[in-house]
């Protein structure tokens, strides 16, 4: 597996976010040696949804307003119901998601993260998997749909759900450990 030291890495979220699609991530990314940021809009504190109720607090690190796409060489952006729903609504965060894109860094979404892909316009022509309910908007969106545990696409690594996080961690580090995708 990749070593990920110097490297740093965003968790962008909001309250709601689904609490093993942020912690698992988390673990592996730290267990390669990256630094973990969780950034969100919110300061202290933000809660995840835990399959059927809510779940842990989590620390938020940094607060989005006071960082830039520049100080992360990747992101990775956790599903959740009420998350992304509450995220694609923030002018900020989809610029913050949309700069990562724009470069070329690494970016992973899972589950229901890929509605915040939605919202910088820039997935049409990419090829990548979510929770089954958001494919048509996906495809809606510009971008070729596919039932698989984890989708790459230059540097863009998808996967579908909880099941599917062993795979979604491994195929995102190994992009976070090659860098930026021209």
């Amino acid at each position: 597996m990749a070593t990920l030291d110097n490297r740093k890495v965003a968790i962008l979220t909001e309250e709601g976010f689904e609490q093993v699609e942020l912690t698992s991530p988390k673990e592996a990314l730290l267990a390669a040696g990256a630094t973990v940021h969780i950034i969100s809009p919110q300061s202290g504190k933000i809660k995840a949804w835990d399959h059927d109720h809510w779940g842990i607090e989590v620390d938020v690190d940094q607060v989005l307003s006071e960082v830039s796409p520049d100080d992360y060489d990747a992101l990775v952006l956790p599903g959740g119901v009420l998350n992304p729903d509450k995220l694609r609504q923030n002018k900020d965060a989809v610029a913050f998601v949309s700069a990562f894109l724009d470069e070329g860094k690494p970016v992973a979404a899972i589950c229901h993260g890929p509605q915040m892909l939605i919202e910088t316009g820039m997935i049409s022509g990419r090829t990548l998997t979510s929770y089954p309910s958001l494919q048509t908007d996906l495809k809606n969106a510009g971008a070729t749909w596919v039932d698989e545990e984890v989708v790459v696409d230059n540097g863009l690594v998808t996967s579908r759900t909880p099941a599917d996080l062993d795979a979604f961690n491994r195929k995102t580090i190994e992009e976070i450990g090659e860098g930026v995708h021209e």
